[in-house]
């Protein structure tokens, strides 16, 4: 019998709240004029859950989605990966929970907390076990972030959003689908540009701390600019020479849509056309680890992805974690 090769990707799904939140809400909120945000970020709308939405419906939804796109039956799925920051508890992992909803419930299932870049972990951890198990994944990305804005703090009220976004990845005798080239990344010096100062260990919920301190902050917005420019560009880089590929090769750019400017100039660095990037940060905003996926599942629906393209993602966020991928595409 011939053994599983690589992996593949078998489908993409993606699920977001009803709410949709346009920016003049925001801009009025914080006495900004109107147009700001966009200039600034790109972003026009945004999703934001509603009271009854939670982060494993988000989740399901999207891993539904993909399931179903996938075409395969439950059982060959051996694995659930849920890369996200906003688990409906601390305690227990959402994943077990989402695997349960999907009827899944005999898979093994685990929370990834990687911020922006979970997914990519996510997706190479994945790869590794199609290839040892010969079991497919599913891999869902997904947050909800509208919970964890100070509504008062410009840089994170402007940009975060609630979103999931997921794909299957299963095994493959091809040698060009599947992971292609990895590059993972961390900075650890950068570690609290973007941080939930409270409700950690070191900082446990107490009654004399201050509600604020609960929600995310950007204690310097162009710091966490500058870093991820240098920790998307180099990462790409690195993956493209492990796929021993140019930027002349890449068919599609799938970047983590934190802010167009900052894709737009890891497109620059790395010499990649901009028409070649995939932009879903207009209409849905910044999801954190669900953006790439998101994108993935919106640019398949509008232009299905052909057999050979090579696609290259890229992300970087808190901590500092960062990575990129190179994805080959075998549908």
């Amino acid at each position: 019998m011939t053994r599983c090769r690589s992996s593949r990707v078998l489908g993409f799904g993606h699920h977001v709240p009803e709410r949709r939140v346009g920016n003049a809400e925001i801009e009025a909120s914080l006495g900004l004029e109107a147009g700001w945000i966009e200039r600034r970020t790109g972003i026009r709308h945004r999703h934001w859950a509603g009271a009854g939405d939670t982060l494993s419906g988000l989740a399901a939804g999207a891993g539904a989605a993909a399931l179903a796109d996938a075409g395969i039956a439950p059982d060959a799925v051996g694995l659930v990966l849920l890369a996200t920051s906003t688990p409906d508890h601390l305690l227990p992992p959402s994943a077990p929970l989402l695997a349960h909803r999907l009827g899944l419930p005999k898979t093994g299932a685990i929370d990834l907390a990687g911020a922006c870049s979970g997914f990519l972990y996510a997706l190479t951890l994945a790869d590794g076990f199609v290839r040892t198990q010969e079991k497919a994944v599913l891999v869902v990305a997904a947050n909800i972030l509208s919970r964890r804005i100070n509504p008062q703090e410009r840089a994170s009220a402007v940009v975060f959003a609630d979103a999931a976004g997921a794909l299957v990845l299963g095994p493959s005798r091809d040698e060009e689908t599947g992971l292609l080239g990895i590059d993972l990344a961390s900075d650890g010096s950068q570690y609290d540009l973007i941080s939930v100062p409270a409700g950690g260990s070191n900082r446990p919920f107490a009654p004399d701390i201050a509600p604020q301190d609960f929600l995310m902050t950007m204690r310097d917005g162009k710091a966490v600019f500058s870093q991820a420019i240098h920790m998307m560009s180099r990462s790409a880089e690195r993956a493209m020479a492990r796929a021993e590929l140019t930027a002349a090769d890449i068919d599609r750019f799938v970047p983590h849509q934190a802010n167009a400017r900052i894709f737009d100039a890891v497109a620059a660095e790395l010499g990649l056309n901009a028409a070649k990037t995939v932009r879903s940060i207009k209409d849905y905003g910044n999801s954190s680890a669900a953006t790439i996926a998101l994108s993935l599942s919106l640019a398949h629906q509008a232009e299905p992805f052909r057999p050979g393209e090579k696609l290259l993602l890229s992300a970087a966020g808190a901590g500092m974690t960062g990575g990129a991928v190179v994805l080959g595409m075998g549908r």
